[in-house]
């Protein structure tokens, strides 16, 4: 079975020269920018920042007043922007499609998930808040999909929030639009628990979202086509097809093969089965990985100690 996340979006940290001329033209639109409480004040930012500096990496300049991400679809187009700014345990998301061609095609709502997954597993809030203009229906409607609740009103302004348990929670119900049906041993699931507590970066991020989503079944039950802690498979990555072992960190070994759990082709292809197909973020690009097959599992060869 295919199982891919439809409409695809990435949020990207690194923030060039290229993408600010791209922001600054959107934020002369005023239909993008007519609800964007802060829009003078990151038009101007943004201007400063391309004339005090002839660097091509912007980045640290978007990030001083919290942190700001570039939304990408599945083509590494820019159509969008996240801010997340954190004020002790809370975290507030401001959000923008900027690709006015994009508008209807329920990008909002996949960069409003995006957000989330870096609120709260990165970023460790304990309550995501988004505050929105009472006339903004598309970013309302893409709010309440996403299970934000209504928080208080205003003439003015609608204060919408998320707590963290109320975001695992939604998440563990497939509830957030994610594909779902990824399995995952009790035995992966609590090695990798303890793992991503000493590990961090963005594909542990990914890992963290994928373990909470997964449905854990014990080794004996778990379908023999499916990517398990140790399994190799053969991928075809885009147009490339690949041999691969999924490893712990200790054992890994890219040259070889052998990719870390913690990698962004690991952390893609745990728990997924022959015949999957999912967009991921490998290397600073998205491709498209399909399992081909599934060589070895230690779970269908009787080795349970692995």
């Amino acid at each position: 079975m295919v199982k891919m996340n439809k409409p695809f979006i990435s949020l990207c940290p690194e923030i060039t020269r290229a993408h600010a001329l791209t922001l600054m033209d959107w934020l002369e639109d005023e239909r993008v920018t007519r609800y964007l409480s802060d829009s003078d004040d990151v038009s101007r930012t943004i201007e400063q920042a391309i004339e005090r500096t002839r660097a091509p990496i912007l980045t640290h300049l978007f990030n001083r007043d919290g942190r700001f991400f570039m939304a990408f679809d599945r083509h590494d187009t820019p159509v969008g922007f996240v801010r997340l700014i954190k004020t002790g345990a809370n975290c507030e998301m401001v959000l923008a499609i900027g690709n006015r061609g994009e508008w209807g095609r329920n990008l909002g709502a996949r960069t409003i998930r995006e957000g989330m997954k870096l609120a709260f597993l990165d970023m460790r809030a304990k309550t995501l808040v988004a505050k929105i203009h009472p006339d903004n229906t598309r970013s309302l409607n893409a709010f309440l999909r996403s299970g934000f609740q209504l928080e208080s009103e205003t003439p003015a302004l609608k204060s919408f929030a998320m707590t963290a348990g109320r975001y695992l929670q939604l998440l563990r119900e497939g509830a957030l639009g994610d594909s779902t049906g990824i399995y995952i041993t009790e035995i992966d699931k609590a090695r990798l628990e303890s793992l991503i507590v000493l590990e961090e970066g963005p594909a542990v991020v990914e890992l963290e979202h994928e373990l909470e989503r997964a449905l854990v079944v014990t080794p004996q039950q778990v379908a023999r086509n499916v990517v398990t802690m140790n399994s190799r498979a053969l991928l075809r990555l885009d147009d490339e097809e690949i041999e691969v072992a999924l490893v712990y960190p200790e054992d890994a070994n890219a040259s070889a093969g052998k990719h870390s759990v913690c990698s962004d082709i690991g952390a893609a292809i745990l728990g997924y089965q022959e015949g999957d197909v999912i967009d991921w973020r490998v290397a600073d690009r998205t491709r498209r990985i399909e399992i081909r097959k599934v060589l070895y599992q230690p779970e269908a060869a009787g080795d349970f100690h692995l």
